[in-house]
């Protein structure tokens, strides 16, 4: 049994506490893959494939949990109420007198996806396209020129249009890059000193795993990307330790006050395998027990990074090939952790 220790956090990784992982490569669903486990007991993490526990990988959507972090300590200095149309901070956004900022948080406000249109998404190869650099405006744009998908309110349905808007937000009522603030009010003072916002870079800190895709029947190296396309959607970068501290400081109360946290705690129903509030999900196990936190997908890279509340957290991420790995085999790794 190897013994490695992670450059940052001290996260001790024991091979074979987590045998699934390496199963998930020996069975071609993922190239590699990391699980890292905290509680009161210590750390546990694993690594299969060419991924080390201390590893960088790209985070998706889980960059959401970072933005909905920024929007509500904004709320806290009462600078952003979140019942105010969405309209009274950003401009021009389709009926963004009744759109409110906690819809655009939960995914209620019914804008339409930038991401659903053709060579708009960082989730499937865009050959070339992939290095190119992106504005925010470009973004709202595509997302604008087509009809929502319901009226403010009457349903949900993700869309990344919405974390545009929050990242346009935090501009607008800070007068600085949406990055900047998520540096200065959440990386610097939890030291999440391996957790960046690339902007137009398109590489990765080392190390890292390598993402995977398949174009026309053959695996295509698909790790470097411009993900200006996601920007505060999900652009972010960071590792399993980093993202471990992050949720245990937010869901243990110390980014947001009291009441903020319980409305980011307050979920609507979606239908799929979780519940959804004001950037976080919640997602219920079989055998009770719920975790909250979020998942992320960009092209090479899934990540699910959860806390439940006895504060036990967990981040996983790997790099699927075609065949994938199975909802089951996700849910069950998870269990194994939480059950």
């Amino acid at each position: 049994m190897m013994i490695r220790t992670a450059a940052v956090g001290a996260v001790l990784a024991l091979t074979g506490a987590f045998p699934a992982l390496d199963e998930w490569v020996e069975q071609g669903w993922a190239a590699s893959a990391l699980l890292a486990v905290e509680d009161a007991a210590g750390p546990r993490a694993d690594a299969a494939g060419e991924a080390r526990t201390d590893g960088h990988f790209r985070i998706g959507s889980v960059t959401k949990t970072f933005v909905a972090t920024v929007v509500l300590q904004l709320v806290d200095e009462g600078r952003v109420r979140l019942d105010d149309p969405v309209g009274r901070y950003v401009a021009g956004v389709p009926k963004g007198d009744l759109i409110t900022v906690r819809q655009v948080l939960n995914h209620t406000s019914g804008l339409y996806d930038y991401a659903h249109g053709e060579g708009w998404s960082t989730n499937r190869w865009r050959g070339a396209d992939r290095f190119r650099g992106y504005r925010p405006q470009e973004l709202l744009d595509e997302a604008f020129r087509h009809p929502s998908n319901f009226e403010p309110g009457t349903g949900w349905r993700y869309s990344n249009t919405n974390y545009v808007v929050a990242g346009v937000l935090v501009e607008r009522v800070t007068g600085r890059p949406y990055g900047a603030e998520v540096r200065d009010r959440v990386l610097r003072p939890l030291g999440l000193t391996r957790t960046s916002v690339p902007g137009h870079r398109p590489g990765l800190p080392h190390p890292h795993a390598r993402g995977w895709t398949e174009v026309d029947g053959r695996l295509v190296d698909a790790t470097l990307m411009n993900p200006s396309l996601d920007w505060a959607a999900g652009e972010m970068i960071s590792t399993a330790d980093d993202l471990n501290r992050f949720l245990d400081a937010l869901l243990g109360g110390r980014l947001t006050s009291a009441a903020s946290l319980a409305a980011m705690r307050e979920t609507t129903a979606t239908g799929t395998i979780f519940a959804y509030g004001l950037g976080l999900q919640r997602y219920d196990l079989p055998c009770g027990r719920s975790v909250w936190g979020h998942g992320g997908e960009l092209i090479g890279y899934l990540t699910y990074a959860v806390r439940s509340d006895d504060g036990r957290r967990a981040t996983l991420s790997y790099n699927p090939l075609p065949a994938g790995v199975p909802a089951e085999a996700v849910i069950g790794l998870f269990a194994e952790v939480y059950c």
